[in-house]
Formats: C-alpha cells, structure tokens, sequence
C-alpha cells in the first residue's frame, strides 16, 4: 500500500476536523450540539459502520484467524500497558500525573478516528478485526482504566492536589468523544456497577458484528443499506466532533509541551512499530497485522479524560495530550503505516 495513501485519509480528516472547527467558531454547531452528535456516533453510526462490515459479501475470515487476532491484539494491549508504566519515568513527569501518560499510552482513539481510518485505508474487512480491538478496549477501560485512576485519585485526595477540571476547555473535551459509554455517569466504585458499565454500545457493536461474521447472517437488502448509509456518515461526523474540541483550545495551551512532543513520538510511532516488527515474528497474516499497526498508532482516546473528570482529577495534562496527539497524527500515523505490510 503507497504511504500516499494513508496521507490522503490524513488530510481528509483534517480537513473535516477543519470544518469542525469552522462550524463552531460560526456558532453552527454548539457544545451542547457536540454532545448529541458523539450521542450519535456512538450509539447509531458506530454500530452501524461495524456491523455493515459483517455482512459483507466479500471473503471471509476464518474462526481460527479471528483467535489469532484476539490473542495478538491482547498482547498488544499488554505491551502497552507495560510501556505506560515506563514512559513516564523516561520522561520525569512528576509521579501524581503518572496516570494521565499511562492513560494516554494505553488507550487510543480507535473509536472515532481507528474505526473509519481502517475503513478507509485496508477496506471494510478489516473491520472485524477492528470490532475485536475494539471489545479489548472496552473491557480494559473499565477494569484497568478505572482501576488506575481510583488509585491516583485516592494519591491526589491525600496530597491535596485534586482539582475540579476548567471550566471551558476541558468540558469540550469531555464532551467531544463519549467513545465507547454512550453516557456521562459518575464512575461507580462498585465491582457489579462497573461490570455494567461493560455492557455499552461499544461491546455490544463489537459483540454484534463478531456473532453476524460468524454466523454469516444474511439481511435483507432495505437493511444492509440502510446501516450503509447510516455508518458512511461516521467519518463526518466524528471529525465534526473533534473539530469542536480542537476550536476551544488556545494554541498555547497544546504547543507548548516538548515533553508531550517526546510522548507522542514514542507512544504513536517507536511503539507501534516495535509492536509490528514483534508480533511479524509470530504471524505473517497481512490484515491482522495491518489493523493491528493502525489501532496502535492512532492518537489518545477522550475516555481517558470523561474518566477523570467523573473522579474530579487534575485533568489538563490530560487533555492536552489529546489534543497534541490527534494534531500530530497528521505526521505520526503516515510514517508509522510506513511499516503497513503491503504484500
């Protein structure tokens, strides 16, 4: 595949993200605007664009190389929590924001950027494997995520250093991507509620599409096209919605960290291709790896941050590495599919 490419979908989505932006400043999408459409795209274009997948007429993929992908993708997501714990102190961020860089190491925006970054660059079958990443995601986020931030949380009660999260910029941010849990609820600190928070549009999409795929369900045509053009407003859409937040961050605010500069270039870059050039050792299987290396290069999620707003963390590390991130990965996604496999 020509990095060309890759760069195209880039600036396609920059440019979308650019009319976001727009929008906003004209005052034709609002904060409250953004919010219903990531309502939206998480609970109907989402599942949509997911599921359209496993209906597709076209080869498919066996049970067997579904279990080789669940198994990569899990060591993938372990290798990068082993790298969360070791990039902060690469760096010397100060211990009470170590969370804030795991946060950002381990999960990526494979929701709102992954999903039709995929779609466009390897096709639409490469979407079953991205419902499988997608389902790690879930689970992680409320098991490991969580878990995270309840002891920073708790490490920030006793020193005195939790802060409500500012006015303005943040709250975008929060609102801007309700990735995988289709509502704002206080994070629950009980073991049953936050198994419950694992039921969401995000697993239950993945779930769905992984169940259709298999069982090689047929619909009839007036619903397969229906979820089509429903999940083609997708892309659209989520741009739209990070327009939004990159419009209420000044400059300043999102430039002027080298050592986030630094976070970006290991954490979107060095890592997935060390992960690439790791798991190739194990399994040449093109579209696993392929989707494998998007997914893994794609910039920080906002569910990192809804979390530690719930919480009432120090949240502006946070959302500035978002934003730099999703910024940078105009540059860092292209020079990282340079290692796509494209035989």
């Amino acid at each position: 595949m020509s990095i060309t490419v890759v760069l195209q979908q880039m600036v396609i989505i920059f440019i979308l993200i650019g009319i976001g932006m727009i929008l906003y400043r004209r005052k034709l999408i609002s904060e409250e605007g953004s919010k219903q459409i990531s309502g939206l795209i998480i609970n109907v274009t989402n599942p949509a664009l997911l599921i359209c997948s496993a209906l597709d007429d076209g080869p498919k993929a066996s049970l067997q190389e579904l279990g080789i992908a669940l198994i990569a993708y899990a060591a993938v997501f372990a290798i990068l929590i082993a790298v969360s714990f070791l990039i902060p102190r690469l760096l010397r961020i100060p211990r009470n924001l170590h969370y804030a860089y795991q946060m950002l190491t381990v999960f990526g925006n494979v929701g709102f950027i992954g999903i039709p970054l995929a779609s466009a660059v390897l096709g639409s079958e490469s979407l079953i494997y991205v419902s499988i990443f997608n389902l790690l995601f879930n689970l992680l986020v409320y098991t490991f995520g969580i878990s995270l931030l309840q002891r920073a949380a708790a490490g920030q009660t006793r020193e005195g250093t939790a802060a409500p999260a500012r006015q303005g910029q943040d709250d975008t941010a929060f609102s801007a991507e309700q990735v995988q849990d289709g509502a704002a609820a206080p994070v629950s600190q009980t073991g049953s509620n936050r198994l419950q928070k694992l039921v969401n549009a995000g697993t239950i999409s993945a779930a769905v599409t992984i169940i259709f795929y298999l069982g090689n369900f047929r619909v009839p045509v007036i619903i397969s096209s229906a979820l089509s053009y429903t999940g083609r407003a997708t892309t659209l859409l989520s741009m739209l919605v990070l327009g939004v937040s990159v419009a209420q961050m000044a400059p300043k605010d999102i430039f002027s960290h080298p050592k986030l500069y630094v976070f970006t270039l290991l954490r979107q870059i060095l890592v997935p291709i060390g992960c690439m050039l790791l798991m190739r050792q194990f399994s040449d299987h093109k579209m696993i790896l392929n989707t494998m290396l998007l997914m893994a290069a794609v910039p920080a999620a906002n569910m990192p941050l809804m979390l530690a707003k719930q919480m009432d963390m120090e949240t502006e590390s946070i959302s500035q590495g978002i934003i730099l991130t999703t910024v940078l990965s105009l540059v860092t996604v292209p020079l990282a599919c340079l290692f796509l496999i494209v035989k």
